[in-house]
């Protein structure tokens, strides 16, 4: 029989649809194509992009040049403009601003055609120091109420670039996904005095059911009440509310967590697209003890349709039970 999950962070229902449920060959998946042609992205193009905020360079070098392993540029085509200030005001009954805001692309290799999942853990956790230092960099800008940090991966998930990369938008606002659960986590620390995120942890790690990999720093599981088939989340098992706050070590760690989670969603799942997002505490709350930073990633494996739009309810047809036995049996190469 179906059944109803509410998330206990949110307060969100999915609907775990057990009597059509799906396992990884079930799905029908749209193929990550690569097409080629020119990339801008690629080393010895770097006069195609915007000028470099951030590049990392072994052996040095000048700015706009090859040599780097991580460069970080303005998006050529913005969501927000930097420039301007916020003008909040009315229109009648409702409400806006300017569009002010930041939209940088972190090019994660200059090698074309490795992504993510293949780097080696010291060029994954450059990757992450580069968030890090793009975070700390935008939070001194007081316009600013969140950096989100994003990965599409795949043209099915929203990629327009093969070329290995992930996104970057500091907006004015605290977008209502992660208000939801920085308010439902606030709720709970009233009531309990304990952050909901280490409570799902130890609860996680004494059931197991749901639990995919496991190491000293960080819990992978699949989460109670999934929005989507074989969506992940990767919890730091030592609280801290802000991504960018955490301890030089914990990047390291994080670096093999992602790449083993990644690993095994290609073997299991034949190398899906899939979208990745750091929810982290906003800028304003970016130390508490009730909010716990984490990691989202998410397959795309089915579309949301008429029935999600009109509802709010998230219908699944893989138990995350189920998906977790399946991640966490899957043979990853070393």
């Amino acid at each position: 029989m179906p059944e109803l999950r509410k998330d206990p962070i949110t307060g969100r229902w999915v609907i775990i649809s057990t009597d059509r449920a799906k396992r990884p060959d079930d799905f029908l998946r749209e193929r990550i194509v690569r097409k080629g042609g020119f990339c801008p992205f690629c080393t010895g193009h770097e006069e195609r992009t915007p000028h470099e905020i951030l590049a990392y360079r072994p052996n040095g070098g000048s700015a706009n040049s090859p040599g780097w392993t991580v460069r970080v540029v303005p998006n050529k085509f913005p969501a927000l403009g930097i420039e301007g200030d916020l003008a909040r005001r009315g229109d009648g009954l409702f409400d806006k601003m300017n569009g002010v805001g930041a939209h940088e692309v972190i090019i994660e290799t200059p090698d074309h055609d490795v992504d993510l999942a293949s780097l080696p853990d010291k060029r994954v956790e450059d990757v992450l120091w580069a968030f890090r230092d793009r975070i700390l960099d935008l939070k001194k800008d007081k316009r600013f109420r969140y950096v989100l940090i994003f990965k599409n991966h795949g043209g099915p998930a929203g990629a327009s670039m093969e070329h290995s990369h992930s996104q970057l938008i500091a907006l004015p606002i605290v977008p209502i996904r992660v208000r939801e659960e920085v308010d439902g986590s606030k709720v709970y620390y009233g009531q309990k005095e304990r952050c909901i995120y280490c409570d799902i942890i130890r609860q996680e790690v004494q059931s197991e059911v749901r639990v995919i990999a496991d190491s000293d720093s960080f819990l992978t599981v699949a989460p109670y009440a999934p929005r989507f088939p074989f969506e992940t989340w990767i919890l730091p098992k030592q609280h801290e509310s802000a991504f960018e706050n955490s301890s030089s070590a914990l990047y390291e760690g994080l670096a093999r967590a992602l790449k083993n989670i990644l690993g095994r969603i290609n073997q299991a799942l034949e190398s899906p697209a899939y979208n990745l997002v750091i929810h982290t505490s906003p800028v304003m709350e970016s130390t508490n003890d009730y909010y716990h930073w984490h990691i989202e990633l998410m397959p795309k494996l089915t579309k949301v349709a008429g029935f999600e739009w009109g509802t709010g309810f998230y219908l699944n047809p893989t138990p995350p039970e189920e998906a977790a036995a399946v991640l966490r049996d899957s043979i990853i190469s070393s």
